[in-house]
């Protein structure tokens, strides 16, 4: 069963570069990651920033939508046709698509609206059974 992990950023930090910090821990781990964001101009935003977040270390990703084959893939529109391991949602909704993946990341943001929206996503993971871990992150 999908195990689902709440990650509430207690900072100041853009939600954008908390994935990216998250994407280097689990990949450094050697898992597959798709990354579901909520459109194409949050798909262009990770993409660059994924290239200059960390540069003393290469994040191998490419969009959904890339035939290069990587271990990162980002994606807003279309259900990922090869990762299976790690989905970590920065677009709000619960994609469809969730309960096939081993792990989901819930990223929350410090906004009000955001963490509304994290609570609905709690509910409805819970009302179906879904192991949940929440963790508070502190300013890095």
């Amino acid at each position: 069963m999908t195990r689902v992990d709440f990650y509430q950023i207690e900072s100041d930090e853009e939600p954008m570069l908390f994935a990216c910090r998250l994407i280097d821990k689990v990949y450094r781990k050697g898992h597959q990651i798709y990354i579901h964001v909520q459109n194409e101009q949050d798909c262009t935003a990770l993409d660059d920033l994924l290239w200059t977040f960390r540069p003393e270390r290469f994040i191998p990703h490419c969009r959904s939508t890339s035939e290069t084959d990587a271990p990162i893939k980002i994606g807003c529109l279309t259900e990922p046709e090869d990762h299976q391991d790690v989905l970590i949602n920065i677009a709000g909704q619960v994609p469809d698509f969730f309960s096939r993946f081993e792990r989901v990341a819930e990223i929350v943001p410090r906004s009000e609206i955001s963490r509304d929206q994290a609570r609905t996503n709690f509910r409805f993971y819970k009302e179906r059974g879904y192991p949940l871990k929440y963790h508070q992150m502190a300013a890095q």
